[in-house]
């Protein structure tokens, strides 16, 4: 019998469909568009269609929705690095995970 995995992650995660922009050096740091597939205040996974190294540096731009800022949406600009790559097959998008190092909160105008 298989033994349960012990979660690992120290802050809840957010299960949301985001658009987020994402720009790396292996796409010579121009943005591409993605989508999240969650969260959390220490990282980010998302689903890319161009190709990303695990370990690769990171900037990208979300805006958090209301249900998670508890007030009225925000635009967040971070930096980080990609921590794990899983291929989604044939013609299906990669899902990125990424550690958030560094972020800032970006003004509406």
């Amino acid at each position: 019998m298989a033994e349960a995995q012990q979660e690992k992650r120290a802050t809840r995660r957010f299960g949301l469909r985001l658009p987020v922009s994402v720009s790396y050096p292996e796409n010579g740091n121009q943005e591409v568009s993605a989508e999240t597939r969650d969260v959390s205040a220490r990282g980010i996974c998302f689903f890319v269609d161009a190709p990303i190294a695990s370990g690769a540096p990171i900037e990208f731009t979300l805006t958090l929705p209301p249900e998670i800022t508890l007030t009225e949406s925000i635009r967040v600009r971070c930096k980080g690095k990609v921590v794990r790559v899983d291929d989604g097959g044939s013609n299906a998008k990669m899902a990125v995970a990424a550690v958030i190092d560094e972020y800032e909160f970006l003004s509406e105008s």
